[in-house]
């Protein structure tokens, strides 16, 4: 393999890379920097996430760059702040020994004022990200006059974020006497566009992305119920104390939710999304960074940036939509030669996609499981034994106080205080958490495993004894059913199915009966959005009376599938509204609709509770109002 001496950089570049521990350039960097300090012209670089590109566009930069001139010479941009922080942390140092030299950040969430002072001093180089820079390129803040060299960084992640206008206009200000470097993970379509659009001949260098992404990481699923995932992220913190790892989650929503029901068990663990205060972030990354976290729960966009070395775990709490996100997302693990694993909880719903990314990306995903409760008590209990054998005695227990706890335990004996001792340690484990198999798959399993809880007696209130009732302000005109209702609220509160009771849903509201072990943890829904809709949630005391709809069974008087209303005598399997009769109708139709598809478009509703896609016109399959 090469080293950084053979590719052409000066030597306080090459002073600065060994305070910083580098030795060996990577694939990409080998390739880059030899071309980059030779070639005036544009450049493509495509390699996956945590190859090294940013070492591959900042050293032949910093070489490039005249520290004496005070004007800005290059351009770095940058999806995320969080990124944009680490690109800046990293020139200066590699840039250390090259003498006077400023790499001024700016980013949104951070006050523009000291940007603005900053920028005023004299940047030579300024790493932003796209939509704070506009802002200041609007302002006059930051002049291109002089701009040599404009570094794209994680191109492909700038477009997928919604930065295409702002890129444009961008490149388009800054297009006279400029170098364009593009690096990206993929060429994809939109990429192309400005390459066409705003390069010139560029020399390119591909990395292949098979093999980065097969390199030292090993790639397991693990299929379980949603409202176990929670409880597998605790089992794997229980059973590895040496755990350092991101989880990944599709929403904010879900990052906060995980850590905060992790952080309330007792687990170290801290969120990162968009919703934070940039302090927050910053604290949050400080607390990493030092290891006094074992999980950070973030979204895609937040954890953009993320460059902490011995992470050993990446856990995909849902699956994403994008292959080329699993591959960044892994990609913060295995760094530096060293080795990681990549873990998806799936459900069973998800093997199709996952069996696409497996294809896409040419990986192979094994089947793990999930540490089971009798292999974390041995474990721990081990741990305990050892730490026990090491405890130091305290010097400031005194003899009498030694004395008189030996007399109160001299009918116990040696056997018996152990013993004492092993059920106190081994109760807390059990404690902590529940006795369910996680990895039992069979189909009753993927449902739910608790064991049937037999009805019990009603009270006069008609709520099941031992069981509370609760208000939720989600009915039957938010597109939801009772299935649905229950998978919600079962998988965001972490109840099972068996500790829920009665459902009576209306058109606007419905009322849930749960345990009273576990009522409280339906609050936690209380403020939560469900579909951009603000959930309210609370305790109901009074008398609840089922719909009149439901009270004669399953569609009322009816009989058959009847699920609308119906103003004459339709067939048994009607199951919209209808002004006409016709046993065939299967949708909402009026005198007006003249069975054309548009107002069926407009109608059309998706929720991802239910399971549907309605993505087509005229599709096949349920045409009605779904419930």
């Amino acid at each position: 393999m090469k080293n950084f001496e053979v590719l052409g950089l000066s030597q306080p570049l090459l002073d600065g890379l060994a305070d910083m521990g580098f030795e060996n350039p990577t694939e990409i960097q080998q390739q880059s920097i030899p071309i980059l300090l030779k070639h005036d012209g544009d450049f493509i670089g495509l390699a996956q996430t945590g190859t090294g590109k940013t070492a591959a566009f900042g050293l032949p930069l910093l070489d490039l760059i005249d520290v004496n001139s005070r004007e800005v010479q290059a351009l770095i941009l940058a999806p995320t702040r969080e990124l944009a922080q680490q690109i800046c942390g990293q020139m200066e140092q590699m840039s250390k020994h090259l003498g006077k030299l400023n790499v001024v950040p700016v980013f949104g969430g951070a006050n523009i004022m000291n940007q603005i002072r900053d920028i005023r001093r004299g940047a030579q180089i300024i790493v932003a990200t796209p939509g704070r820079l506009m802002d200041l390129m609007k302002r006059r803040e930051v002049k291109l006059d002089a701009l040599k060299y404009m570094v794209l960084d994680e191109a492909d992640e700038m477009l997928n974020m919604g930065f295409k206008e702002d890129i444009d206009f961008i490149l388009s200000k800054s297009d006279t006497g400029r170098n364009i470097w593009l690096f990206s993970a993929t060429m994809a379509r939109e990429i192309k566009r400005i390459v066409d659009t705003y390069m010139v001949q560029p020399e390119e260098v591909r990395i292949n992305p098979k093999n980065i992404v097969n390199k030292n990481i090993e790639h397991q699923s693990i299929q379980l119920k949603a409202s176990d995932k929670i409880e597998a992220l605790r089992r794997f913190l229980d059973y590895d104390q040496d755990m350092f790892g991101v989880v990944f989650c599709r929403t904010k929503r879900d990052t906060q939710n995980v850590a905060d029901q992790l952080n309330n068990n007792g687990y170290a663990t801290e969120a990162l999304h968009g919703d934070m205060s940039q302090a927050q972030r910053d604290a949050a990354m400080k607390r990493f960074r030092n290891k006094n976290l074992k999980l950070l729960i973030a979204t895609d966009v937040a954890a953009r940036g993320i460059d902490v070395d011995d992470i050993t775990h990446v856990i995909h709490f849902a699956l994403p939509d994008d292959p080329e996100f699993y591959t960044h997302r892994s990609g913060r693990t295995a760094r530096a030669g060293k080795k990681g694993v990549s873990i998806a909880l799936i459900t069973r719903g998800d093997n199709r996609k996952l069996k696409f990314i497996a294809s896409k990306l040419g990986i192979e995903f094994t089947q793990g499981e999930v540490p089971a409760l009798e292999a974390i008590t041995q474990k721990r209990i081990a741990r305990w034994s050892d730490n026990m054998i090491k405890q130091e005695i305290n010097e400031k227990i005194g003899e009498d106080l030694l004395t008189a706890v030996q007399e109160s335990f001299a009918d116990v004996t040696k056997e018996e205080l152990i013993a004492k001792l092993l059920t106190k340690e081994y109760n807390s484990i059990y404690k902590r958490n529940s006795i369910s198999d996680l990895n039992d798959r069979s189909k009753g399993r993927d449902r739910d495993d608790s064991p049937r809880r037999e009805r019990g007696k009603r009270t006069s209130r008609g709520t099941e004894e031992g069981m509370k009732t609760y208000f939720i302000n989600l009915g039957l005109k938010d597109d939801i059913n009772k299935g649905a209702l229950l998978g919600y609220v079962c998988d965001t509160t972490g109840i099972s199915g068996a500790q829920i009771g009665r459902i009576v849903m209306d058109k606007t509201h419905s009322y849930m009966d749960v345990a009273e072990d576990v009522a409280p943890q339906i609050l936690t829904l209380d403020g939560k959005q469900r579909n951009g809709h603000d959930l309210r949630v609370n305790e109901h005391k009074g008398v609840v009376k089922e719909p009149a709809r439901e009270r004669g069974g399953r569609g009322g008087r009816s009989g058959g599938g009847f699920k609308g209303r119906r103003d004459s005598n339709g067939g048994g399997g009607y199951k919209g509204r209808s002004n006409s009769g016709g046993s065939s109708h299967r949708g909402r139709r009026s005198d007006s609709d003249n069975s054309g598809s548009g107002n069926r478009n407009s109608r059309r509703r998706s929720d991802s509770s239910s399971g549907g896609n309605d993505s087509g016109g005229n599709r096949g399959g349920f045409k009605g109002r779904k419930w």
